[in-house]
């Protein structure tokens, strides 16, 4: 537990919190003996994780609608990236799992990661208050788009799409050319298309930053100020 804690920059007052956020429902309905599941922490981390990111957003952003802070926060706690950030942490290794689930591969199940890492975040929440909690959700969830080559933010493709809408008969596609690295660092690249021909090409964390890049690129190339 305390190498965990190194890794979650977090030293609980209460290590029985952490406990609790670690055993999956297979571990407790099989040991049974007074545990309980992380289920309940699950539900409270969800709601502090949403609430952090979407204060964080709307004073990040002033200028972006509604619907575009709730695409963006929902980017940002997708299972696939909390999951990423469960193995980042290596939660997998420290898991309280029935012997079934242990079998069948549940410390590296997406599902059973993202919801340690949401289950996590509320016993941190509980144990020491919101500052440790957002701190921690600074740390992992909300540390990439303060990169400045992240610019996931800036729709690069609605502009681009709208400049050749003024052509009824161009279409634009993007696809995917190449991906590489390990599923907690993944690079993307994709092209950007108009009918057949390439005008773009971007880089990213993720398919959607890499179209941004690509759209970017496109937009530059074609004189467009951005």
């Amino acid at each position: 537990m305390e190498t965990l804690e190194e890794k979650l920059q977090y030293h609980f007052q209460n290590r029985a919190l952490l406990k609790h956020a670690l055993t999956h429902s297979s571990y407790a309905n099989e040991v049974r003996n007074g545990f309980r599941s992380n289920e309940r922490l699950e539900f409270l981390g969800d709601s502090v994780l949403s609430v952090i990111v979407a204060d964080y957003l709307y004073h990040q952003f002033p200028n972006l609608p509604e619907g575009e802070l709730t695409r963006l926060r929902a980017s940002l706690v997708c299972e696939k990236a909390l999951c990423s950030f469960s193995r980042e942490l290596e939660i997998g290794r420290y898991l309280l799992l029935g012997k079934g689930e242990d079998k069948g591969g549940g410390r590296e199940r997406d599902s059973i990661l993202a919801d340690a890492f949401e289950a996590v975040l509320a016993a941190i929440y509980l144990d020491g208050g919101m500052e440790p909690a957002r701190k921690h959700v600074m740390n992992f969830v909300l540390r990439e788009p303060s990169q400045p080559e992240d610019e996931v933010f800036k729709d690069y493709k609605t502009l681009l799409q709208e400049i050749i809408q003024r052509n009824p008969e161009e279409s634009v596609s993007y696809v995917l050319t190449n991906e590489e690295g390990p599923d907690h660092n993944k690079s993307f690249t994709v092209e950007v298309r108009l009918n057949s021909n390439v005008i773009g090409t971007g880089k990213g964390k993720n398919k959607k930053t890499a179209e941004q890049m690509a759209a970017k690129q496109a937009l530059s190339l074609m004189g467009e100020k951005i």
